[in-house]
């Protein structure tokens, strides 16, 4: 009896963990943004289509990672969120990906 009770609380006590997945990642270095990602695809070559209208800037497509696959964002026409903003395209450096943004 004892025995049944021993296996039957070991086959419990081992079930808790049946699912648990455990990750570490340690990153060193870099800028403190970011996150690391496989080197993307290369570019594919797009033309723009006529601008809509004056104060509009073209955002060429990019590459972006969704865990370890890369997804195609089309490039398009937009208007600057704020005067004299330009757009900085995405970018992957040195293992660790860099998503695009309006700056000054």
């Amino acid at each position: 009896m004892k025995t049944k009770l021993l296996v039957l609380l070991l086959q419990a006590g081992s079930s808790l963990f049946a699912g648990t997945h455990v990750f570490v990642g340690v990153g060193v270095g870099g800028y403190g943004y970011g996150h690391y990602a496989p080197p993307p695809p290369p570019p594919v070559v797009a033309y723009a289509p006529p601008c809509p209208g004056p104060g509009y800037t073209w955002v060429a497509g990019y590459w972006y990672p969704v865990g370890p696959r890369y997804y195609r964002h089309a490039g398009y026409w937009t208007r600057p969120p704020y005067a004299g903003a330009y757009w900085a395209a995405p970018r992957h450096h040195r293992g660790r990906y860099y998503g695009g943004s309006w700056r000054r």
